[in-house]
């Protein structure tokens, strides 16, 4: 595609994605999944394969609204918005779009139940329940954490090391999710947060987790996530109802 035929930056594949990234944004922070002005969401623009929605520095998950979000290039240029995208949010992002076809919506937290088991020893998930069985195989460990991503090739090194995976645990850092739409990503990010805190109050116990069987596990997964489309934009869908009616500023 050429830049003539290019999609206006106002198309209303954009002004969707705009609003159904906001969404993500709000419900996050309704639901703990965030922290301060830090953390941070990104999807490449629609009709684009080498601009990305992120969210401004500075604000608060709760801030966040549709016209907010910020256009950015892979070379660090704010295309269109108000702002600068925080500095490990671009490497990362960036990165990850450029590196990973599949990756083109990236959601990155600090989220504290699936952040805690990239905090402690051996495999951070355990799939002892149904909900943790929808990542069975599509999980990935980034175990040489350095620091803040202050660079390219930060980014880069968190992309390899992801290979294609969808769910990536950050040692000492957090988890990124990534997907093919924004409504995946969200109803993923959702539900590892879910299976991780179950898994945080069975491990409470003291008692020995029961996991399931791997072969099992597998077909589980496979069947949740053979419909995993369909019921990703109704959960999204269902986010944004929800919003419209009690924080309908969210897509302005």
């Amino acid at each position: 595609m050429t830049a003539e035929n290019l999609p206006p930056l106002d198309s209303a594949e954009i002004l969707t994605a705009r609003r159904e990234l906001a969404a993500c944004f709000r419900m996050a922070a309704r639901l703990g999944m965030h922290e301060g002005i830090c953390n941070h969401f990104s999807a490449l623009v629609p009709g684009y394969t080498e601009l990305f929605l992120v969210n401004p520095f500075g604000y608060a998950f709760s801030e966040i609204t549709a016209s907010s979000l910020l256009i950015c290039d892979f070379e660090g240029n704010v295309v269109a918005g108000d702002g600068v995208p925080e500095s490990t949010a671009f490497h990362i992002h960036a990165q990850l779009h450029k590196l990973k076809p599949h990756a083109r919506v990236a959601f990155h937290t600090h989220m504290p139940y699936a952040t805690a088991m990239a905090l402690v020893e051996g495999e951070p998930l355990h799939y002892a329940g149904q909900t943790a069985a929808r990542f069975f195989g599509r999980v990935a460990v980034d175990d040489d954490y350095n620091g803040l991503a202050l660079d390219d090739s930060e980014g880069a090194r968190i992309a390899g090391a992801i290979g294609e995976a969808d769910i990536v645990f950050m040692r000492h850092h957090g988890v990124m999710v990534l997907a093919d739409s924004i409504a995946k990503a969200w109803d993923d990010l959702y539900y590892l947060e879910r299976a991780c805190e179950v898994q945080v109050l069975a491990m409470s116990t003291g008692r020995r987790l029961l996991p399931i069987d791997p072969e099992l596990a597998r077909k589980t997964g496979e069947q949740i996530m053979s419909e995993a489309a369909e019921a990703a934009q109704l959960h999204l869908d269902s986010v944004q109802r929800l919003l419209d009616r009690e924080e309908a500023d969210y897509s302005s």
